[in-house]
């Protein structure tokens, strides 16, 4: 059997140490190149590389069940929704159990991956080293490199209180007797417009678009564990879309009714906005809904039904760019955050390189990037084979129009997934993948020498 390819593996937050582990149970060879002093990334509050989005107390918004990696459950002693630094912990251990720590640079960040004429690819750290490997797995997340308004509100320039993004929160100290004006829908944005709510003399929410709110629990139990019709992945997404419409319009009612704008979409076809306590914040009066910002003025914020208020400070939650410095933007980039990847992980036209953890979706990334990471392995190991060119290609055609079907036209959801369909769908294409492998012989991977219908060259 030939050699088992050298392989580089870039980041060691939830997605680069799922990728990791696939790699050293299965035997391949690789080295894993982390910016901070240790492992978890984003859950990593004040994390030592500035690309953690962690703040002082945040919590996970999915159950720890279904954030956890199959074989490596969260403890019991846990709560349903863990602060950053039990997941941070978690994360740690799960580095030490499978005993792959050894594998990891820490503080070392990738500064070039060039891929040279032979396919191999050349990386060079920013601690002088350089190296050659036969495949790199991507894992550097998506949550860093901050997205501001675009274009810039009128008179930002002109604004003399504090604007910043929801990247740069830290924890509602400097919120405490202001006027806070929180821009956004999403999760950062009721998170921190709830934190502001204890402290700030006034909160206004201000929402670009209405959104579908989810209770963290219905009756007693997590929402996502306990609503089986909820999380089928192989039940058709209008059944469980209307199944969902039906919990909420039980358990928190019309949108409308607490002031937030009505949605623009169906339920499911925009990334859920989880929070168990800002429509009680909303119904005490401690947090004012708005809509969107117009324009801002010295001391004052307008918003686009002409009404004002004062502001001392501006808190953007308007999501993040997808970015890869290390590489040539001719030969991998998103613009507009926008990548055309077979499954959110292969490009058709350079199979060795494998992106773990580029996905959004509804549900946690961490056993999503843990089967990617499987995949991935079983690909190197010859236990997989991809299709060709041209059938990747097709499948991307047909997700793309899938995707802008389902979900709201946005730069949030340009890599949007269904949890559950995402890994029931996933199963199936691996299986297929093990059947093409049987079919030509099992044989270890070497993507650099792969022809453009899979085979590997002899």
């Amino acid at each position: 059997m030939a050699s088992l390819p050298k392989t580089a593996v870039i980041g060691a937050g939830s997605s680069g140490i799922a990728a990791a582990k696939a790699l050293h149970a299965r035997g391949i060879p690789f080295d894993c190149f982390e910016k901070s002093d240790r492992v978890g990334g984003n859950w990593v509050f004040g994390n030592k590389n500035g690309m953690s989005a962690a703040y002082r107390f945040l919590h996970i918004n999915t159950s720890r069940e279904r954030m956890a990696y199959s074989d490596y459950p969260m403890p019991k002693s846990y709560p349903d929704f863990p602060r950053h630094d039990q997941i941070a912990a978690y994360f740690d251990d799960y580095v030490d159990h499978f005993g792959f720590r050894d594998r990891i640079q820490f503080d070392t960040g990738v500064e070039k991956a060039d891929r040279l004429p032979d396919g191999t690819w050349e990386i060079a750290t920013d601690t002088g080293t350089t190296e050659r490997y036969d495949h790199l797995v991507v894992a550097n997340g998506h949550h860093w490199d901050k997205r501001w308004p675009e274009p810039a509100f009128p008179g930002s320039d002109e604004f003399e209180g504090v604007q910043m993004h929801a990247h740069d929160y830290v924890d509602n100290d400097m919120l405490a007797g202001k006027d806070v004006v929180v821009l956004g829908m999403g999760n950062s944005a009721m998170d921190i417009s709830v934190e502001s709510s204890y402290v700030a003399a006034n909160t206004y929410l201000a929402a670009r678009r209405g959104a579908w709110i989810v209770p963290k629990y219905v009756g007693s139990k997590p929402v996502d564990r306990e609503h089986p019709i909820l999380t089928a992945g192989w039940l058709p997404f209008k059944v469980r879309q209307q199944m969902g419409k039906l919990m909420l319009k039980q358990t928190v009612g019309d949108m409308t009714d607490y002031g937030l704008p009505k949605p623009d979409h169906e339920f499911g076809e925009a990334h859920p906005t989880v929070s168990g306590r800002i429509l009680d914040r909303i119904s005490h009066g401690t947090i004012t809904p708005r809509p969107n910002i117009a324009r801002l003025h010295k001391d004052e914020v307008e918003f686009t039904d002409g009404t004002r208020v004062h502001a001392d400070v501006v808190i953007y939650c308007t999501g993040y760019k997808l970015t890869f410095p290390f590489f040539d933007e001719e030969l991998v980039s998103a613009p507009e955050n926008h990548i055309e990847l077979f499954w959110r992980v292969w490009k058709p036209e350079i199979r060795n390189v494998s992106f773990i953890g580029l996905l959004q979706p509804l549900g946690a990334i961490m056993p999503l990037a843990e089967a990617q990471g499987s995949w991935v392995a079983e690909y190197l190991r010859g236990e997989y084979a991809l299709p060709t060119e041209d059938a990747m290609r097709a499948w991307i055609r047909k997700d793309q129009e899938a995707m802008r079907k389902r979900y709201v036209a946005s730069k949030r959801h340009t890599i949007q997934v269904d949890f559950d369909e995402y890994l029931h769908k996933l199963g199936k294409e691996r299986r297929e993948g093990a059947r093409r492998a049987a079919e030509r012989g099992y044989v270890p991977s070497v993507p650099a020498l792969a022809s453009s219908d899979g085979a590997v060259a002899a």
